[in-house]
């Protein structure tokens, strides 16, 4: 009888523990999906802002009258000689758009050197854009903008270089982190995923300085290079898809590391139990 009792009691608690365990393990299971839908979606978000040109983007009425003057700064904003100050007049005057490799401006699509077109109802422009090079990318700036013989500015230099170099050791970690996780799939175990989870909290960190960077960066500008009275500016949307893309990856990054830490202490548990 006692032993028959015993016998009971233990399928039981058997039973009981299976039920809790296939719980747990659905719930670890449903964490790692949501993470996993996040990181893609910050992955997608982040190459997008990365590969597009509207971090930034200025307002002002169209230039009609394409004189020589507007010819010439034209020609200079293409010109691989162009410096900070030059571009950005240009950038100023012609509705332009930055991003982390390109700046482009919006240009009459006729134009006429010798004579201004007359006005219409419809007029056409077109966008001309310039890549950054390496160069331009890890150029030195100036106090004075445009001017090589002001100093350098070494806190606009080196939140320039951040601002371009962060974006894509955030996209690289989350890319090694996918490997893992990946791994850990194969594996079929959830503790691997920590360091996915690691990885992905500093890619959010490393997102959230590259915002930061791009910000102040763009305060310190407009500080040397004020903008004209009729000219106005803002932050695109691809300045907006890194800011959305910070905050997917930390929330991934806590899904991560809950569901692995916590799995690891349920089976921690469940072979005391066993053994016990």
């Amino acid at each position: 009888m006692g032993g028959d009792r015993l016998e009971n009691k233990t399928s039981v608690s058997v039973a009981s523990w299976s039920s809790l365990n296939a719980r747990m393990d659905n719930r670890f299971a449903t964490a790692f999906v949501i993470a996993c839908v996040l990181s893609l979606i910050s992955t997608i978000y982040m190459a997008a802002s990365i590969g597009t040109d509207f971090w930034y983007e200025y307002r002002s009425p169209v230039q009609e009258n394409s004189s020589d003057l507007n010819k010439s700064i034209w020609d200079e904003f293409i010109s691989d000689e162009a410096d900070e100050k030059t571009y950005n007049d240009a950038l100023f005057r012609y509705n332009g758009t930055v991003g982390l490799w390109r700046r482009c401006i919006t240009i009459p699509k006729n134009m006429h050197w010798y004579s201004p077109p007359e006005r219409t109802e419809s007029f056409d422009v077109v966008t001309k854009c310039v890549s950054f090079t390496l160069t331009e990318q890890f150029m030195e700036k100036f106090v004075d903008p445009g001017n090589h013989n002001s100093g350098i500015d070494l806190l606009r230099t080196y939140l320039w270089r951040c601002q371009f170099l962060l974006p894509f050791v955030s996209l690289g970690l989350m890319c090694f982190g996918a490997l893992i996780g990946l791994c850990a799939c194969i594996c079929r175990s959830l503790y691997p995923t920590i360091a996915t989870g690691i990885l992905h909290l500093l890619a959010g960190l490393c997102t959230l300085g590259s915002v930061s960077c791009y910000v102040a960066g763009i305060e310190l500008l407009h500080q040397k290079l004020e903008l004209p009275d009729s000219v106005s500016g803002e932050f695109g949307w691809s300045f907006c898809l890194a800011c959305v893309s910070a905050p997917l990856q930390f929330m991934a990054s806590a899904l991560f590391i809950w569901a692995a830490h916590t799995n690891r202490k349920e089976y921690t548990l469940m072979k005391a139990y066993r053994v016990a």
